[in-house]
This record gives structure tokens, C-alpha cells and sequence, in this order.
């Protein structure tokens, strides 16, 4: 695991963007986003340091099952700050519901490794929508519905930890004080994977850690 301490949220989302667009030039084709709003600024910088989108599948981590029009949805507000001309963009269909939309995007994923995967974290160290102690967190498959999120709204689409874990390199994005207590079971260095804390499940041979000061502590 790499962690890298920034000295603050502008700072963390400018080497984020700079994290993915390296990754990109390099030769990532499959990206994984994800939602919420810790990401946002980092979408407005990564657009102009990618030369070229072209090639380029843009994936999602989770998404709430509401209308790509809806306000909540991850995809309006992604789309709304990132600038990424030429590239394939591959929503999850919130509109279907959990169930239905879950099997289409995993029908989707079936035969694609992501390269890289951008996930945020809650202060209870949930990433995507896979949250403390639920049952999907040991899913299998690619993505899979949730019924009964703890964070409204409580119907969802994420992809499986297993999926997450099967990426190239995973960026883990974290701002605010508010993080900081979830934040600091996942770099520790003895610290053992924990379904109350699913960050911690993520796979630390691939995993590089962008924290603020203010969620480091």
C-alpha cells in the first residue's frame, strides 16, 4: 500500500487528477469513477491533462437507482465536471432498479479488467455502496443490487469487492476530519481486513491512498 499525505483538498484532488491521467498515458483503457462530491474538483482538473480520451471506458463504481437526470445521480454529476471528448461512457442504468440494473452492467463487465479504479470513502469506511457488515460485501460477480442501503436513497447498484480487488491499481481519494477515524484503520500497517470497516477490505498490493491532513490526523 502507498499513502500519500496532501496538505489539503485542493492539493489531494490535483494529485488525483494527475494520479488517473498518468495512469491513462500509460495505457489505462478501463476506468472506474466514482461518485459523490470529494471527487468533483479532481474531475474539473483531469479533463485538459488527458490528451486524448479516445480508447478510453469510463466505468462507475456505484450508482443510486435514480434517472441519469435526477440530481443524486453519480453520473449527471460526474458528466457535469468531466471533460472527456472521445471517451466510452458506460452508466449504470439506476432507472432499472437494483435488481435489473445490477445484472445488466455485470453482463457488461463480464470480460473487462479494470485498470484503475477511483473510489471515495464515507467516514464509516464504506467505499461504493458497499457498506459496514452488509451481506454484499461478500458477493461475487462483477456488480450486484442493494436493496437496503444505510445512506439514503436505500436502493443502489455498486460493484462487488471482488471486482474492486481485481483492478490494476486502486485510487483511494479521502478529504475531511470527518474520515479520519476510518481512514486510519486502512493505513495501518497491522491492521487486518475488517467487514465493519470495508475500506480495510480492499487489496493493499494495489491500493495508493490520497488523504488530506485533515483526514490523516
Amino acid at each position: 500500500m502507498e499513502v500519500e499525505e496532501l496538505k489539503d483538498a485542493e492539493e489531494a484532488a490535483r494529485r488525483c487528477a494527475a494520479v488517473l491521467a498518468s495512469e491513462i498515458a500509460a495505457g489505462a483503457r478501463h476506468v472506474a469513477l466514482t461518485g459523490g462530491t470529494t471527487p468533483l474538483r479532481a474531475y474539473d482538473l483531469l479533463g485538459p491533462l488527458v490528451g486524448d480520451w479516445r480508447g478510453v471506458t469510463l466505468w462507475y463504481g456505484d450508482e443510486r437507482c435514480v434517472g441519469p437526470e435526477d440530481p443524486e445521480s453519480n453520473h449527471r454529476g460526474t458528466t457535469e465536471h468531466l471533460a472527456a471528448p472521445g471517451a466510452i461512457w458506460h452508466r449504470m442504468p439506476g432507472e432499472l432498479g437494483p435488481d435489473q440494473g445490477a445484472a445488466q452492467y455485470d453482463a457488461q463487465l463480464a470480460v473487462t479488467k479494470l485498470d484503475v479504479t477511483l473510489l471515495g470513502m464515507g467516514p464509516d469506511g464504506h467505499v461504493a455502496s458497499l457498506f459496514p457488515d452488509h451481506p454484499v460485501l461478500t458477493a461475487g460477480g462483477n456488480a450486484i443490487g442493494v436493496h437496503d442501503s444505510p445512506k439514503p436513497p436505500p436502493e443502489r447498484i455498486t460493484l462487488t469487492m471482488d471486482k474492486l480487488n481485481e483492478s490494476g491499481r486502486i485510487v483511494l481519494l479521502v478529504t475531511g476530519e470527518a474520515k479520519r477515524a476510518a481512514l486510519s484503520r486502512v493505513v495501518d500497517p497491522d491492521g487486518r481486513p475488517d467487514r465493519h470497516w470495508p475500506a480495510t477490505l480492499l487489496a493493499r498490493d494495489r491500493l495508493l491512498v490520497l488523504a488530506d491532513a485533515a483526514a490523516m490526523g
